[in-house]
């Protein structure tokens, strides 16, 4: 059986699907399809599983996440919070319950030590999709297992300074081995969903081409390999994102309806920065009057504001009300413009997200930004992708000290989706070689993201160690940003050779 995709009029606003890509001639069975689909998810599930980060240390976010885990199991806790001048100041408490049960009591906490002065800006415990799923999938794996105690951790830190990784406290604590656990099946789930998001989009032949540079993302494999949420939350603005897109090709669907409504909700309990996903996906839903992607529809509004809205009354009944969860949200936003890591590394120009982008993934923005300017008139989907990513980035960029790549998540997806469009573009003005031609430019543009992120992230120097994703950070592993140690460094490799 092989694929047949009927293009419908220019301009329609039925519910017939897209076109295929440009010239994506090649007749693809089913059955090699999936057999393909099948052997490039192992191949990005092999690179995640391969724990190859030169970066051991546990850093600020996952001791943070860490925390919460700890104090959800309940019962005499000691916790420490961390102090602008440096070091850390030790609190106990008792923690009346287990689990859901225990987060109205922790975003309390939350609120009552922010109000102490020289606490340093935490992140929030609203996070409830990571961090919840996180501690039910402790409590599978590891039972009654006790975490490691502050100085253990702290011991830890030594051994991996003196290189020792073999009990490093991923392994050893259990809070934190399942937050690197959900972050890792997020990040399989996030290539399994946007290789099918692309193929619904814009045909199989690219669906598998976005699936092998998802697969290959330096950033998303970062996020896999350690505990932070912002890989989670790619995966549900990615859901957002496709389900939105296929409400408006097929007006009506239950089921596209229903999936719709459940990932606005689960995106909204995920993380805040939930707010620019739905803004961007509002706009672009509205400029559908006049770019033509799909039809709207009554039912479509009602799950899209319904399904916010559910979010919304969820978080607030689980954190035990309103209050407190304002309450959160305004010490976490009044403390965050202190924090001397925001300070330090979260500021720059309008730009500084394209600068980043095009430091971490060079072809696939090049590729990208020609796409922009030759294909968006004519492929519906790239307009609505690049409608999505033109919105929050308007809105991220204005964001006062709250630049970080690891934000830009969001738009790995319509990117790499652009990418692989404007490689079909290119090779199918030979079309005798255009099916070679667009695997082998795929292939190599796939290469390329895994060779960065093997420089940016596998560093045996420690200095070069890659964690946060700060422009400086970026800069050093790729050998544009040096010191005079580096100089030393280089002085005795020419020596020795």
């Amino acid at each position: 059986m092989t694929e047949s995709i009927q293009p419908g009029p220019a301009g329609s606003s039925t519910a017939s699907p897209l076109p295929p890509a440009p010239e994506t001639s090649a007749k693809l069975s089913t059955r090699t399809f999936w057999l393909l689909f099948f052997v490039i998810v192992i191949l990005g599930t092999v690179i995640r599983f391969w724990d190859s980060a030169s970066w051991r240390l546990t850093g600020y976010d996952e001791l943070l996440y860490r925390r919460y885990l700890t104090l959800m199991d309940g019962g005499r806790q000691e916790f420490h919070v961390f102090l602008n001048r440096g070091g850390e100041r030790a609190f106990g408490t008792v923690v009346n319950h287990r689990g859901i049960g225990a987060l109205p009591e922790i975003s309390t906490l939350y609120i009552n030590t922010h109000a102490l002065d020289g606490t340093q800006c935490e992140l929030p415990p609203t996070r409830f999709t990571f961090i919840y799923s996180a501690w039910l999938w402790k409590e599978i794996r590891f039972g009654s297992k006790p975490p490691l105690t502050w100085d253990e951790l702290k011991a830890d830190a030594k051994k991996i300074r003196d290189d020792d990784y073999s009990q490093d406290a991923t392994r050893l604590d259990p809070h934190l081995h399942a937050l690197n656990d959900v972050t890792f099946f997020f990040g399989i789930l996030t290539m399994v969903v946007a290789g099918l998001a692309a193929s619904r989009m814009a045909g199989r032949a690219v669906g598998l081409g976005v699936l092998l540079l998802i697969a290959c993302d330096p950033i998303l494999i970062h996020m896999s390999e350690h505990a932070m949420i912002d890989g989670v939350f790619a995966f549900w603005s990615l859901v957002c994102f496709w389900t939105t897109w296929e409400n408006l090709r097929q007006p009506n669907h239950r089921g596209w309806l229903l999936a719709h409504f459940l990932a606005l909700a689960m995106m909204v309990l995920t993380k805040e920065n939930a707010f620019f996903v739905y803004v961007a996906l509002g706009v672009a839903v509205l400029a559908n009057r006049w770019l033509h992607f799909g039809k709207v529809t009554g039912k479509f509004i009602a799950a899209s504001i319904g399904g916010g809205a559910l979010g919304a009354v969820l978080l607030i009944a689980i954190f035990g009300g309103l209050d407190n969860v304002l309450g959160v949200f305004r010490a976490f936003v009044t403390q965050a413009q202190t924090l001397e890591q925001v300070l330090l590394i979260g500021d720059g120009p309008w730009y500084r997200y394209l600068i980043d982008l095009l430091i971490v993934s060079p072809l696939v923005v090049c590729l990208a930004l020609g796409a922009l300017f030759t294909l968006s008139g004519t492929r519906k989907e790239l307009g609505y992708g690049f409608v999505f990513i033109g919105v929050s980035y308007a809105l991220m960029c204005n964001l006062p000290h709250g630049m970080n790549l690891r934000f830009a998540t969001i738009w790995n997806f319509p990117l790499r989706l652009a990418a692989v469009l404007m490689i079909f573009e290119l090779t199918r003005r030979w079309p005798r070689y255009s099916v070679a031609g667009a695997v082998a430019m795929v292939m190599l543009v796939g290469a390329c993201e895994f060779r960065q992120y093997t420089v940016l992230a596998t560093s045996p120097d420690q200095r070069l160690m890659f964690y946060e994703l700060d422009t400086k950070s970026l800069l050093r592993p790729l050998k544009i940003l040096k010191d005079e140690r580096d100089l030393v460094a280089e002085d005795r490799e020419m020596q020795r050779r």
